[in-house]
């Protein structure tokens, strides 16, 4: 990614690192000159993400991020090692499909779990710190969180959620001057919908004006302006980076 912004020595957080839009975002600030710590599951994967940048600059931690214990020890661990936090990134996410009636308790339970109780998490865990630095805490959400879809809806009330909380914690923060918002994609190849074949693409993009899925390389600038100084006076925003989705009506494309 080229050079836009000047974020060197700003300390960075990014959950959800390991692959898609997580690691075009942690890609995105390392190439800017910031210093990442990136989270998620796999180590193998986040390794990967960094794979061509310093262990000075860079670090790979594995935790659950719905384990509150884990959140707290893993900002510790970050601010003990760079001496401070400037941007955090809630990227985790987890996905499943059905309606009401087709969603087990157990996968409604992940969906709160990991999309909401996180999220929650990781800006409670991470308050103290913001406050000293003015920092941002930026949550990738989805336009998905801004109107409905079929068969999403424990995704939707999710990503609602999370929309919400970006709204409130904006109001609750902004007199500690940090900024709190999100970026909603709309649908974006990504490893999460690596299921979804070609024959079954044309529906979906059918609704996008610029007539193309998004990249993770196309959701990581906004992310990156968001952080920046460029983006000082904007906080509680929902910022759709969708291609052009939300500005239709729902009616198909003739």
């Amino acid at each position: 990614m080229t050079n836009k912004y000047d974020l060197k020595d700003k300390v960075v957080l990014i959950t959800g690192g390991g692959s898609g839009i997580g690691r075009a975002i942690a890609q995105g600030f390392l190439d800017n000159g910031a210093k990442v710590t990136i989270v998620g599951r796999h180590l193998s994967a986040l390794q990967e993400t960094l794979a061509d940048y310093p262990a000075e600059q860079a670090m790979a931690m594995t935790a659950d991020i719905s384990d509150p214990a884990e959140i707290d020890k893993m900002v510790a661990t970050v601010v003990a090692r760079f001496g401070q936090l400037d941007v955090v990134v809630s990227d985790a996410a987890y996905f499943t499909g059905g309606s009401v009636q087709d969603t087990s308790v157990a996968a409604w339970q992940t969906t709160v779990h990991t999309n909401i109780d996180g999220f929650f998490y990781l800006a409670k865990a991470t308050y103290s710190d913001l406050k000293k630095t003015a920092g941002t805490l930026i949550a990738i959400s989805s336009v998905s969180g801004l109107y409905g879809d079929w068969g999403q809806a424990a995704y939707n009330a999710s990503k609602h959620a999370v929309n919400g909380f970006v709204r409130s914690i904006a109001l609750d923060w902004g007199q500690d001057n940090i900024r709190v918002n999100a970026v909603a994609p709309g649908f974006t190849r990504t490893p999460m919908s690596a299921g979804i074949t070609d024959d079954k693409l044309a529906p979906f993009v059918n609704r996008i004006a610029l007539d193309r899925p998004g990249t993770p390389a196309d959701v990581a600038p906004a992310v990156l302006f968001l952080a920046s100084s460029d983006a000082r006076y904007i906080t509680g925003a929902i910022l759709p980076v969708d291609g052009g989705t939300t500005a239709s009506t729902g009616q198909p494309h003739i």
